[in-house]
């Protein structure tokens, strides 16, 4: 590799910790990075909340020349290492990362908002309110309203009910958990 190319690594970070990482390698001469978030509603046993998170869990991306650089990356607080494959540390191409950056407009500070994906016919569980626990399945969308109508079997009977959007969630969606 010639002196003074740099080039994007794979940096890994503590848990949770991404975003405090990217902050403080920014810092760095010479250092780029960047560390794509998301933005997620989920309905949790409290009610709705928002969550952000990285898109990578544990890593970011960061533009650096390796041998000039590799000791103070590696010391910078909350990253852990930068990916590597015993003595080879892998480059991630620019193409890779501009396709990532279109979807994520600069004006939201990489942080993207995930809208939550449910249809009619899905089979969910109710995550709050008196139904709590109910796995069921979705007969219509009311959008408008962010609603779901939901099938029940009550006294025998199946009934719809409409709940709001935002206290079902689909089994087994890890980011509803």
């Amino acid at each position: 590799m010639p002196a003074g190319k740099s080039d994007w690594y794979c940096v890994r970070t503590r848990p949770k910790s991404e975003h405090l990482a990217a902050a403080h390698l920014s810092r760095i001469e010479d250092v780029d990075t960047f560390c794509p978030r998301i933005r997620f509603e989920k309905a949790t046993s409290r009610g709705p909340a928002w969550f952000v998170e990285a898109l990578f869990p544990g890593y970011l991306f960061a533009k650096f020349e390796l041998e000039e650089k590799l000791r103070h990356v590696n010391g910078t607080p909350n990253v852990t290492g930068i990916l590597r494959f015993g003595d080879l540390f892998p480059t991630i191409a620019e193409s890779f990362l501009d396709e990532i950056r279109s979807e994520f407009p600069a004006e939201e500070e990489e942080t993207r908002i995930i809208q939550p994906r449910i249809s009619e016919g899905d089979e969910v569980e109710v995550v709050s309110g008196p139904m709590r626990g109910l796995k069921t399945v979705v007969t219509r969308l009311l959008p408008a309203q962010e609603r779901v109508a939901i099938l029940l079997d009550w006294l025998g009977e199946e009934r719809e009910a409409e709940v709001s959007l935002k206290t079902v969630k689909k089994p087994g969606d890890a980011r509803s958990t």
